[in-house]
């Protein structure tokens, strides 16, 4: 009875089809400008450096509320050549005491805001650092150590965004963007800078950064809000009118038409520090070779005298004397580092420019406020 109900329940089910082959999946092609961002060996070289809007605002603000340099870290998305800095937040400020200590201080705090950033969904990814500086002179040992110490760890080996203060003061958003050289790192890797080092790679302090294109984008949205800002001012009527009760907060500036620049003067004392600096370390440098001198010619000295003594007890049937390590006697101290005088070097060429420019534009000033007069003379005359 259930061998019968079984054959005919299995009558009744459909008959087994066979098995159909599997269909190929139909892949796109790729289109040229992702291929180079889906595949990651590829190396995409770095063209451009693209700031927001509220990452130049964020920069301004912070250095302008700080009386000394300030830094920071740029947050963004490398995309197809081009470093889109989206955000960023600043770094605390040293105070030398305890180096150790503050740059332990820095690290907890930055890995907090990255943390921070992620839990948000923002951009957490570290692109590069912000510096600020006064008339263009932004060479220094800490900015070059920053940016060779994170060259490994971040895409094109980091980048540092450099805001002029003194150009923003005088209503000019001066950024400027740079990238270590390959050539440098090759001679920074093999330290000392010796005075050989920096022969073979032909380093100066043109040839430590590569300034990259740099370029502002702008929204929109922002432009707009900036230009309808308005405050409150009192006034005495009972039904004023509205164009007598608001007025806008950015009035226009009319320093650049003084004829007087207040920046001409302490440019001129950056100048003289600068190379009373750069005078110093020369001078140590000198005191420094002829330490290593003298001392490279009081083991010459001893090495020629023992040879001369081998050789009389050689001549006399005796046993030579035997070999000393001459560098256990004679500590000769190593080679400077070259590389703080370069730095000088480069801190007084940005003053100088930076001198330059702005004479240049008093100068213009002067001749034409000197041509108005002399025509205004021949009006009333």
């Amino acid at each position: 009875m259930a061998t019968s109900m079984a054959a005919a329940l299995a009558a009744s089910l459909p008959a087994p089809q066979a098995a159909s082959a599997p269909v190929a999946p139909v892949h796109e092609p790729i289109p040229a400008s992702m291929s180079k961002l889906i595949d990651i060996e590829v190396e995409i070289s770095l063209n451009l450096v693209q700031l927001e809007g509220l990452v130049v605002s964020k920069i301004i603000k912070h250095c302008s509320e700080s009386h000394s340099s300030v830094h920071g870290l740029l947050l963004g998305l490398d995309l197809d050549g081009t470093l889109e800095v989206t955000n960023s937040f600043p770094l605390p400020h040293s105070t030398g005491d305890d180096d150790e200590k503050s740059s332990k201080t820095t690290s907890r705090y930055q890995n907090a805001m990255l943390r921070a950033l992620k839990e948000v969904r923002a951009d957490d990814s570290v692109v590069g650092f912000y510096q600020s500086t006064t008339m263009g002179a932004f060479f220094s040992q800490t900015l070059v150590d920053t940016q060779a110490i994170h060259h490994e760890k971040l895409r094109h080996g980091g980048i540092v965004v450099v805001h002029d203060v003194s150009q923003c003061n005088r209503g000019n958003a001066s950024f400027r963007a740079f990238k270590l050289l390959k050539e440098f790192l090759e001679a920074y890797r093999k330290t000392p800078f010796s005075a050989k080092s920096m022969i073979n790679h032909k380093l100066t302090f043109n040839s430590i950064m590569q300034e990259v294109p740099l370029k502002i984008r702008t929204n929109p949205l922002l432009g707009s809000f900036i230009s309808t800002l308005s405050e409150r001012r009192p006034t005495s009527l009972t039904q004023p009118l509205p164009s007598e009760v608001y007025h806008t907060s950015l009035s226009p500036l009319y320093s650049t038409l003084h004829l007087g620049n207040p920046t001409l003067t302490k440019n001129l004392e950056n100048v003289v520090e600068a190379i009373d600096n750069y005078k110093t370390e020369e001078g140590n440098l000198a005191y420094h070779t002829r330490q290593i001198a003298r001392e490279k010619a009081r083991a010459e000295a001893y090495v020629a005298k023992r040879r001369e003594e081998s050789a009389n007890r050689v001549a006399q049937g005796l046993a030579p004397l035997p070999e000393e390590d001459v560098s256990r006697l004679f500590k000769i101290p190593r080679e400077p580092s070259r590389l703080d005088s370069m730095l000088l070097l480069g801190q007084v060429d940005a003053y100088a420019k930076t001198l330059e420019g702005t004479s240049g534009l008093s100068l213009v000033k002067m001749y034409a406020a000197r041509a108005g007069t002399d025509a205004n003379r021949e009006v009333f005359q």
